[in-house]
């Protein structure tokens, strides 16, 4: 089993990202379970249609103690098996402390046991990495973390504060850096600034998406791009991805 977490600052396009490389690994035949730990819970809205499904936090809310694994989990059409941690209530309560909680609940009811899937994919905010929002780097959870950013000022410092957190985890025996996945905005010297940030931390791009008219399709009809418009520059891109994130991580 393959786990890996993406990573990015809100609004950089991360879940985006994460629900269309899960229908990629679908499409390639792997058994996916994507993890949504975004206190906005709509990281697998994709996946359902533009929908949101229930939350850990709510559920463990409205039921306490009798939670059970099938009210958790959802599956979709595709095969990828979907799960949002959530976040508190506006206002009370801490997010982090919910992804903590989100995740260890999926531990205890064995839910990696009982899915068995091939690829598990943690989706991250990454404007804030302390506490809960780390969890996902920690042992027992991803394998590599992949960081999502532009060439965008504030989106490569954020992804730099990321990819330092990985480095400091790193020297614990958690996940490592897997690279850094470009989705370009078309901002002046892109490339190279991405480029520039992956040597600071030793690093690579390891796959680059176009901005298109298909992936802001595809997200207003609530669908991933690589389904929509599986003949699209972008789609082949993200399938490139997919492969290249496959074969950092050692393969199935």
């Amino acid at each position: 089993m393959i786990k890996l977490a993406i990573y990015g600052k809100g609004g950089i396009g991360k879940s985006t990202i994460s629900s269309n490389l899960s229908a990629a690994f679908a499409q390639k035949g792997y058994r996916v379970m994507q993890i949504g730990c975004d206190p906005k819970a709509d990281s697998t809205a994709l996946l359902h249609g533009g929908s949101r499904i229930p939350t850990v936090l709510q559920l463990e809310r409205e039921k306490g103690g009798k939670i059970e694994l099938a009210d958790l989990v959802h599956e979709t059409e595709s095969g990828v098996i979907c799960v949002e941690a959530g976040g508190p209530v506006p206002g009370v309560g801490c997010a982090g402390r919910g992804i903590i909680n989100a995740l260890e609940t999926l531990k205890k009811l064995g839910a990696y046991d009982v899915f068995q899937p091939d690829i598990v994919i943690y989706d991250v905010l990454g404007d804030v990495v302390c506490g809960g929002f780390s969890m996902p780097m920690r042992k027992g959870y991803a394998d590599r973390v992949f960081v999502v950013t532009s060439g965008e000022k504030m989106a490569r410092y954020a992804a730099g504060n990321i990819c330092m957190a990985v480095q400091n985890f790193q020297g614990r025996g958690y996940a490592s850096l897997g690279g850094l996945i470009l989705n370009r905005r078309n901002v002046e010297d892109e490339d190279a600034l991405t480029e520039m940030l992956a040597k600071d931390f030793d690093t690579r791009i390891i796959g680059a998406i176009d901005r298109s008219p298909e992936i802001q399709q595809a997200d207003t009809d609530g669908v991933p791009f690589v389904c929509a418009y599986p003949t699209c520059p972008a789609a082949q891109q993200l399938s490139a991805l997919a492969d290249a994130v496959l074969a950092e991580c050692g393969g199935i």
